[in-house]
């Protein structure tokens, strides 16, 4: 088969590009579509305030008759290099058909990629930034992707490594299947309610930018320490949060405050992949009808960030935080939670997840490799 690598430059080539995935999952019974539109918009740099602050390339590989068989997207996210003084190159979007020849072609163009731009490392699969979709599914593929939670290929660990790529760092999925209240976190809780030290209420929708302001505020404060953070402008924040409002139900999203500052704040989002798989990435001509008909029967959420300012952090807060989720679960009947992601050294997120019942059942690794000056 006559390959070759073709950067992506028309409208035509994009829309290849995002289409790709079909060609790649048709067998594989785990996998959601993505939306084509979302997929469009967040790919379109006069939509995305990521693109601001971020070059972005994206390529295919091609065969003799142009059927696209891999993509990659590469990026070199500017945020990422101010506040990490690194000269790092990003690769995601990763798709490609079980031949390490295209494999290889893919990541050969990143290397040259970043050797043209004077970066001297690869890291990634990351869509784009570590703000998005991240990490390689490595250990996990019996179970169907929760919303926001990439899925591959299980020869995708050996087209990535083979070609000498190596493991940076973990992120852990745990699953948590809801049946009671732990005693020790209802004592808890009782006991850190009478010291009164905090307030731990449901967003307010009808003041949501005052809200993004709370949120925007505790995630770059709250994350800041964690691996690969990345701070987010206040657009790219707006951006990301509002693709996600139409979703949110306030009793699952919790805002903490300390004498009126805020402190922290846990968000869980219903699993739509369960409404999304059905739709086939597509919203036209019956996508919305199937959403709207499927949405109150999705069974299981995913709590997506719980973060708490450094300063804060002896208070109790998180405690709350699984408490009160814990309780609206059981009141909705809600048998199963995804809590992702945590990184795998995180200590002090996993022992209280664990605590509480949480079992590590998904595991996605995020690469890299160092290039000679």
């Amino acid at each position: 088969m006559v390959l070759r690598v073709k950067k992506v430059q028309t409208p035509a080539d994009k829309k290849c590009f995002i289409r790709l995935p079909w060609k790649i999952y048709g067998d594989y019974p785990s996998w959601v579509p993505p939306l084509i539109s979302e997929r469009e918009k967040f790919l379109n740099p006069e939509v995305n305030p990521f693109f601001k602050d971020a070059e972005v390339n994206l390529f295919m590989v091609v065969s003799g008759d142009q059927i696209p068989v891999g993509r990659i997207a590469l990026t070199l996210n500017k945020a990422y290099g101010k506040f990490h003084s690194e000269r790092v190159g990003f690769f995601g979007m990763f798709e490609a058909i079980d031949d390490k020849k295209v494999s290889g072609m893919l990541l050969n163009t990143a290397e040259n990629w970043c050797r043209e731009k004077k970066l001297n490392k690869l890291v990634g699969p990351l869509n784009l930034s570590i703000n998005h979709e991240s990490g390689l599914l490595v250990d996990g593929f019996d179970a169907p992707p929760v919303i926001g939670i990439p899925y591959n290929p299980p020869y995708y660990v050996d087209l990535i490594e083979q070609w000498g790529m190596c493991k940076a760092k973990d992120l852990v999925s745990l699953k948590l299947n809801l049946t009671q209240i732990p005693e020790y976190l209802e004592s808890g809780v009782s006991r850190l309610r009478k010291r009164d030290r905090f307030t731990v209420r449901p967003i307010r929708m009808n003041r949501f930018n005052e809200e993004a302001d709370i949120m925007w505020d505790v995630y770059n404060s709250a994350w800041t320490a964690n691996w690969g953070f990345v701070p987010m402008a206040r657009e790219e924040f707006d951006y990301s949060i509002k693709e996600v409002k139409s979703f949110i139900q306030p009793e699952y999203f919790l805002i903490a405050e300390v004498k009126g500052e805020p402190a922290g704040f846990s968000i869980t989002l219903p699993d739509v992949n369960q409404v999304l798989k059905k739709m086939d990435g597509s919203l036209f001509p019956l996508g919305w009808a199937k959403f709207l008909w499927n949405k109150n029967k999705i069974n299981s959420y995913r709590v997506i960030a719980l973060g708490v300012k450094k300063k804060y952090r002896r208070l109790g807060i998180d405690a709350v935080f699984y408490y009160e989720t814990y309780k609206k679960f059981l009141e909705n009947k809600i048998k199963w939670c995804d809590m992702s992601w945590v990184l795998e050294d995180n200590k002090d997120m996993l022992a209280p997840i664990e605590r509480i019942g949480g079992k590590i059942y998904k595991r996605h690794r995020v690469y890299e490799r160092s290039f000679d000056s």
